[in-house]
Parts: C-alpha cells; sequence; structure tokens
C-alpha cells in the first residue's frame, strides 16, 4: 500500500511544502512557512495560503491556492516567489482530496507550521509525494478502464481495442 492511501490531507499538504523548500527561500536562510486553509461548504479545503517568516513576527504571503465549486483552480505567487513543483503538488492534492484522509474540520480555518526541513524530512516528504504521483495515475488508468468498459489499455486511444 502506497504511503498516500495512509496520508492525512494535512500531511499531503506538509510534504509539498518541504519538497518545495528550496523553491521559496534561499539555502542557508532560516524560517517558517505557515499553511492555512480554508474549509468550504462541502467540507473540503477550497482555499490554501503560504505565509513565510525569515524574521520573527514579519509573514508575507508567498502563495494562494483557490478552487471553486465547479473545480475551477487558480494559483498565485506574489513577487519573487514561484514553484512549478508547489504548483503541481497542490493542483494534485485539492483535486483529489477525496482520495485521502479528509481535513479535520473544526468549524474554523486550520494552520500547519513548516520549519526548515532536515534532510530526512525531505526524503520522506519526496517519497509521499511520489506515492501521491502513483496514486492518483492508478486512479485514473481505473477510470479510463471503467469508461471504455475495461478495454483499456495503456498508450491506447480512446476506441481503440484489440
Amino acid at each position: 500500500m502506497h504511503e498516500a492511501h495512509l496520508a492525512t490531507l494535512e500531511r499531503l499538504l506538509q510534504c509539498a511544502v518541504v519538497v518545495s523548500w528550496e523553491d521559496l527561500l534561499q539555502p542557508g536562510i532560516g524560517g517558517s512557512i505557515h499553511v492555512k486553509y480554508r474549509f468550504g461548504a462541502d467540507g473540503s479545503i477550497d482555499t490554501v495560503a503560504l505565509w513565510l517568516s525569515t524574521v520573527r513576527g514579519h509573514w508575507h504571503l508567498v502563495c494562494e491556492y483557490r478552487m471553486t465549486s465547479d473545480q475551477q483552480c487558480s494559483m498565485r505567487f506574489q513577487k519573487p516567489y514561484e514553484s512549478a513543483k508547489l504548483t503541481r503538488d497542490l493542483h494534485l492534492i485539492m483535486c483529489n482530496q477525496d482520495a485521502f484522509q479528509p481535513a479535520t474540520n473544526h468549524g474554523r480555518d486550520g494552520l500547519l507550521q513548516v520549519g526548515v526541513p532536515t534532510q530526512v524530512e525531505t526524503d520522506t516528504a519526496g517519497a509521499a509525494i511520489s506515492a501521491l504521483h502513483l496514486q492518483v495515475e492508478s486512479m485514473t488508468t481505473q477510470a479510463r478502464r471503467m469508461i471504455l468498459g475495461g478495454t483499456y489499455l495503456p498508450g491506447q486511444q480512446h476506441g481503440d481495442q484489440e
């Protein structure tokens, strides 16, 4: 069983930040990232915002990811921050929330704090994100098989059958 099957949504959000750490902070600079998330009316997370502090008490918005009820998504980074990896991973997590243990909704916004990760934490987070990608790829393949009545083979085009 992949780690992503056991992972909570909060753990995957934390892992996405850890594997993107070097995109957000220059090497050798300490800091902390807060991951603030808000629940939508349906109980799923619809907004994630990352806030960075390199000086105690001073926080800067890094980016904000929003998902509407019709599954439209937007990711907006504040200058000078940018991370294609974080964008890709947040999108995958947010669009597949029902595949993981849900975030605990206490009727208020959630907050995760991520400090400078160790190499072990980075490696562990990388493994969790890799497992996430494999799980979503597997789910996509299964859905294609179901749509095509079980005749889908990797590499086939829709309608191709042997």
